[in-house]
This record gives C-alpha cells, sequence and structure tokens, in this order.
C-alpha cells in the first residue's frame, strides 16, 4: 500500500490537493446548514423579520447548491486521479509481469498473475476513487459535526461524545481481522480462476471424455470456498455497520432525553436541539462511511500486497552480469558456437531435473535431443535461452557465458518454436512477424519455408484473421505457421522444441531439407519425440531422466545406446541392420 501512495500517486499529489480543497469547501457547505437553521428557528423567527429570513433562506440556498457544485467536481476529479493512477499501475504490473523470471513465474503462478492484473487492480481503484471522494469529506463531516455540536450545547456534546471511544473500538477490531479475511479470498480467486481457465481451454477434452460431470463437482468445489471465504470476509467487515449504528442510536436517545429536560429545564432552545439532532445524524453517516472505507481498505490492502509483491519480484535483467559486458565481441571460429559444460539445473532445488550435462556444437550444426516425457529435452532448451540460470556448471554461446550478455542480445539470436507454443487471434502477418517489423516478402518467405505456402493462400493469403490461439486451424498448420515464425528473422540459432508432433512424415521430411537448404548456416536444436526428426541430425543427445545416457550420431547410437536402439525399434520397426542402412 506505501508503494501505491508514495511511488503512484507522487504525479497526482497536486490534484489531489485541489480535489481535497474543493471537497472542503463543499463539506462546509453541508456543515452550516444546520447551524443556520437552528438560527432561524431560535433567533430570526421569534424576531418576526421577514427580510431576514428571506436573506437566511437565500444563504441556505446558496449554501445547498455550493455544497452539490463542489461535490460534484470534487468527485469528478477524484474519478480522473483514480483511473489515471490505476492506468499506470497496470501499465507498470504488465510490463514486470513480461520480464519476471520463469522461476519467480512459477512461484507466483499464472491464474494469479491474472488475478492480480484484474481483481486486484480494481479493488486498489475502487480504494483510490472511495478516499478521495469519502475520505475528506466523512472526517470533516466527523469532525465538523462534533466542533459545531459543542459550540450549540457542551453538555449534549459530552454525551454524543462518550460514545465515539466504543465506535472507534469496533472499526479497529473488525479492520483487524477482515484484512486477513480478504487476502485468503484473493488465494481463493486465483484457483477458481485457474480452474476456468483450464476448463474452457480444454472444454474440447472434457467433453471427449464425458467429464463434464467430474469439472462440475471440481467447479462446484472451488465456487463453494470462493463463496464461503467471500461471506466469512464480508460478514466480518459488514458488523461495523450494525454495531455503530446500535451505538449511535442509543446515543440519540440519550441526547433527546437530555436535551428534552434541558429545554424543559429553559438552559436549551429547541432550534439547538433540532439542529443537534441534525448534527447528530450527520456524525452517524459519517461514521458509517467511514467504516464502509475500512471495508474497501481491508479489501485494497490485500490486493495492494499482492501486486507489490510482482512489482518488487526477481525479474530476468538481475539474473545475469548484464549490459555491462554485453558489448564483448564472440570468438566466431575459434570456439564451439553452442557449448554445455557440466550443466546441472533443478526447477525445485531438491532434485535435479538436469544432472551433469556436456556437449558443444560448432556453426551450422544440428543437435537432435530425444528421450522419454520428462526426461529433460525441455529444460536444455530453457536454460540455452536463459529462461532460468544454471546451478552448476556453464552454457556458452560463442565462448562468452550467456549469464555475462544482456537477456535482448542473447534472445536476438534465436528463432524458437516451443511445445504449446500461442498464436495470437490477429493477422497470419502478425503473428510471423510479432512486432519485429519484417516486411512482407520476408514473411511470405519465411512461410514457404515451412511448407505452408500452400494452405495459407488457401485461406486468402498473410492477410487472412486467426482466431484466438489459431482455432481456425488444424495441428498441423498451427505447427508451420509457429515454424515460419521462428525462421522469419534468420535466427542464428533455431530451438524447434517438438514442433513436428502434428505433422505426417512426408511434411516433416520437405521440412528438414527445406532447413538443410536455405538456413545451412543456422545452428539447429530439434527436441522430438519421433526418431525420424532427429535421425539426420550432426550430433543426438539421449535424456533419461535428466541424465545423457547416449551421445553421437545416430549410427553409434544405434549400435551402442540400448535406449535409442529400443526407440528406433518401437516407432520404426527397424532392427539394426535396417537401421544403419535407413540412415
Amino acid at each position: 500500500m506505501k508503494k501505491i501512495f508514495v511511488y503512484y500517486l507522487r504525479p497526482f499529489y497536486l490534484r489531489m490537493a485541489w480535489g481535497f480543497v474543493i471537497k472542503f469547501a463543499g463539506t462546509l457547505m453541508d456543515l452550516f446548514l444546520p447551524w443556520a437553521l437552528a438560527y432561524m428557528i431560535d433567533t430570526v423567527i421569534p424576531a418576526n423579520g421577514r427580510r431576514e429570513i428571506l436573506l437566511w433562506g437565500i444563504f441556505m440556498l446558496l449554501c445547498s447548491l455550493l455544497a452539490v457544485t463542489f461535490s460534484v467536481v470534487a468527485n469528478r476529479m477524484a474519478s480522473r486521479v483514480a483511473g489515471d493512477a490505476i492506468y499506470v499501475i497496470r501499465q507498470d504490473l504488465f510490463a514486470k509481469v513480461m520480464i519476471l523470471s520463469d522461476r519467480q513465474t512459477d512461484e507466483l503462478t499464472r491464474p494469479s498473475l491474472i488475478s492480480r492484473l484484474t481483481a486486484d487492480t480494481y479493488n486498489v481503484h475502487q480504494m483510490l476513487g472511495r478516499i478521495q471522494r469519502l475520505g475528506v469529506r466523512a472526517p470533516i463531516l466527523l469532525i465538523g459535526g462534533i466542533v459545531m455540536t459543542l459550540m450549540l450545547d457542551r453538555v449534549l456534546a459530552g454525551v454524543l461524545l462518550a460514545t465515539l471511544p466504543l465506535l472507534t473500538l469496533v472499526v479497529v477490531i473488525v479492520s483487524k481481522r477482515s484484512i486477513p479475511l480478504y487476502g485468503r479470498l484473493q488465494e481463493s480467486l486465483d484457483e477458481f480462476v485457474r480452474l476456468v481457465r483450464e476448463d474452457i481451454a480444454g472444454i474440447r477434452v472434457i467433453k471427449a471424455l464425458s467429464r463434464e460431470d467430474y469439472e462440475r463437482r471440481r467447479f462446484k468445489e472451488i465456487n463453494r470456498q470462493v463463496v464461503e471465504r467471500e461471506k466469512k470476509a464480508a460478514m466480518t467487515a459488514s458488523a461495523t455497520s450494525p454495531a455503530m449504528n446500535i451505538l449511535l442510536n442509543l446515543g440519540l436517545v440519550a441526547v433527546i432525553v437530555v436535551g428534552a429536560l434541558r429545554v424543559n429545564a429553559g438552559v436549551s432552545e429547541v432550534g439547538k436541539i433540532l439542529a443537534f439532532m441534525t448534527y447528530f445524524t450527520i456524525i452517524l453517516n459519517a461514521l458509517l462511511s467511514i467504516s464502509r472505507m475500512f471495508v474497501v481498505l481491508s479489501k485494497a490492502a490485500a490486493s495492494a500486497e499482492r501486486i507489490g509483491a510482482v512489482l518488487d519480484g526477481r525479474d530476468e535483467k538481475e539474473w545475469g552480469i548484464g549490459e555491462e559486458e554485453a558489448g564483448q565481441e564472440p570468438k566466431k571460429g575459434t570456439v564451439p558456437h553452442i557449448a554445455f559444460d557440466h550443466v546441472s539445473f533443478s526447477y525445485n532445488k531438491i532434485a535435479d531435473n538436469l544432472t551433469d550435462i556436456s556437449f558443444s556444437l560448432n556453426h551450422g550444426e544440428t543437435l537432435g535431443i530425444i528421450g522419454s516425457t520428462g526426461s529433460g529435452k525441455t529444460t536444455v532448451a530453457n536454460l540455452l535461452m536463459g529462461f532460468y540460470d544454471v546451478d552448476k556448471g556453464s552454457i556458452r554461446i560463442d565462448g562468452q557465458d550467456i549469464r555475462t550478455m544482456a537477456l535482448s542480445r542473447l534472445r536476438s539470436r534465436f528463432g524458437a518454436v516451443f511445445q504449446n507454443d500461442v498464436l495470437f487471434a490477429g493477422g497470419i502477418y502478425e503473428n510471423v512477424d510479432m512486432g519485429r517489423k519484417l516486411d512482407k516478402e520476408q514473411v511470405q518467405q519465411a512461410v514457404r519455408h515451412a511448407r505452408a505456402e500452400e494452405f495459407v493462400e488457401e485461406k486468402g493469403g498473410i492477410g487472412e484473421k486467426l482466431d484466438i490461439r489459431g482455432a481456425n486451424l488444424s495441428g498441423g498448420q498451427k505447427q508451420r505457421l509457429l515454424i515460419a515464425r521462428a525462421l522469419a528473422a534468420s535466427p542464428e540459432i533455431l530451438v524447434l522444441d517438438d514442433s513436428s508432433s502434428a505433422l505426417d512424415y512426408k511434411t516433416d521430411a520437405a521440412l528438414r531439407r527445406e532447413l538443410g537448404e536455405h538456413f545451412a548456416a543456422t545452428t539447429c536444436i530439434i527436441i522430438a519425440q519421433r526418431i525420424s526428426s532427429v535421425m539426420g541430425a550432426d550430433h543426438i543427445l539421449v535424456l533419461e531422466n535428466g541424465r545423457a545416457v547416449g551421445y553421437g550420431t545416430h549410427r553409434e547410437l544405434i549400435r551402442d545406446c540400448p535406449i535409442y536402439r529400443e526407440i528406433g525399434r518401437s516407432q520404426m520397426g527397424l532392427g539394426e541392420e535396417e537401421a544403419y542402412s535407413a540412415s
């Protein structure tokens, strides 16, 4: 919360100050009305001065008009400040999400990040608007009302003031309990968003497996948890209003009884009692507004803490030495293009996902990586592109440790297709270009190289629009467009992670020929489940449980690596001699 008030609201301090001044002036107009009414009843009317009555009536009307005008102007200013401030917060939050380290993203989880960008920023927006509208008006009405009652009748004011410590105690206790409850509610909302996101994305699978009832039960459970936590938080926060109503109404009864006795004794006047009851109502409404504001603040405090956790999170720029050594010239030709030197890595820092991995590639060579699911194939690509930092060993490109490179410079060398990669709603051109300002000829050429030209032309060319996640394309068509995206900027290093799983063998072979002819100088890393996708590579790395169990050419691995040989037999039905001849 401190970051929001100290950092994000600082540019708006002057506008907020003007809004506070205008709101203050309008609130004073509201406070003058009961006092003017009391003066008219007790002084002007008994004197039977019609002119004075008219003048005081005009004064009260003017006060009412000014109060309304100032309130409208101040509220509009408050809305603008809240909107402008939350715009900047959302921009910074989204920008931070874009550069969070993958480890930080894993810890926070993607559904939670979505919730923080939406529900949490909404709660903060509500708080910023409410605190400017009621944060000035309610305290001024409260303090001003108490001052005016003291000026009217100190005895009656004493009766009122006796209830204030109890009212304050109610607000403090309820606020202290409600803030943690709203924090737990937001955690449940994260799980809610995650489940909805998964079910909507996988709705075809759910239908195909007839798991609708199962998913409904899961949704019912998380929905019940959200509702229960929301009820608990809301009921705790809402206890403020009835408790304050009881205390204030008891105080009001006491004021009426004491006031009646004082009027009967001739030590007070009817106008003062009426004005006093009006001020009492003003004070009551001010306290209720303050209690409601504490509810909003409770939500916002929990949300601000979650937003702050993202904004203060460790981003990718902190993982390496950074820009200072980014200008080093690579030693091309004198050292391997890519070298893994005894690399070990663990996602959870308990058990290694990769253990002691070493290999090297020269410029233009191709490395195939194959292994069972969970063997660490994708982890190799994640480490090479700097999504995670190694725990042991080092990764070098042209002799330079990638930890000493600026990430933008490191990743500009790559073209990549990842598992479950994404196509965005927009044109084919935009999806291939991805904001890199490539000309149309480059995009069309990349489409040709990816063997996607035929179906792209059938759909109307590179200007054709795609649905979200490429829903209007087949699996193979999506993969070919993703490969075109990776090839479009003529990358120095090409990473293809399971990018041909939806392609038929003929298209897969044609694509590999295309890469060999037009990207001979590009160093390639092909991660695949199919042995046919990697058997022509210069080097093949076989992984099993995060360890290298084989490294060499197809012929060497068929001869020396039992796991690789078994993959060849199961996928292609090749015996040892047949495998040699096929290669």
